[in-house]
């Protein structure tokens, strides 16, 4: 690996038919921390999962923020093509197709800027709490890639109009976007896992 390396996790695929899944976490975790997650919606997928190398006062992210949800989009723009590499590096090393990203809060984000900036990393992704990462983003073309955000109606940190705004934006780039609004905050809720397995489930079958 380059330098583009990212401390992370790598877990094979113990199912042959399951799309591999680029796991990132929220503010404050680490590579470990969405991996039983991970296992859950899509049990026998290989399993990537990197460490956000910017630090906000000691806690991992994947990017720098000026103050809650006010974006350094400078650098969220190269955050997001450091990713990119990392991924296809570990594609590479790992032998895995594009992934599906499941990224959580600060992940997702991230995860909505590769869809933005670099298309062809990923395959789809599920979008947990996300949030618009550019206010000028580049024209992409998402070629029907399939999207699932998952918003809470009273999340504290990401307005109902923003993750509107996000899943419009990705819908306009091309992508297939199922927005559902949960009756959650920002944390996660059993109804978040069930709706991601039962997605990434219907996804994996029309793949096949």
């Amino acid at each position: 690996m380059t330098e583009s390396t990212f401390i992370h996790r790598f877990e094979p695929a113990t199912s042959a038919g399951s799309p591999p899944l680029l796991l990132l976490h929220g503010t404050g975790g680490d590579e470990n921390d969405l991996l039983g997650l991970g296992k859950m919606i899509s049990p026998g997928s290989a399993l990537l999962s990197p460490r956000g190398r910017v630090l906000e006062h000691g806690m991992p992210r994947f990017f720098r923020r000026l103050a809650e949800g006010v974006f350094d989009e400078d650098d969220v723009r190269r955050r997001a093509l450091e990713l990119g590499d990392f991924v296809a590096d570990a594609r590479q090393q790992y032998g895995i197709a594009a992934p599906v990203a499941v990224g959580f809060s600060n992940g997702a984000n991230i995860a909505a800027a590769l869809l933005l900036l670099k298309p062809d990393v990923l395959a789809g992704a599920i979008l947990l709490r996300a949030m618009v990462p550019l206010s000028d983003p580049p024209k992409a073309e998402l070629g029907g890639k399939p999207i699932l955000l998952l918003s809470g109606q009273a999340d504290p940190i990401v307005p109902a109009s923003n993750s509107a705004k996000l899943a419009a934006l990705l819908s306009e780039a091309g992508a297939r976007v199922d927005h559902k609004v949960l009756p959650a905050g920002h944390q996660l809720s059993q109804a978040d896992l069930t709706l991601a397995r039962n997605w990434i489930g219907s996804v994996d079958a029309k793949a096949a």
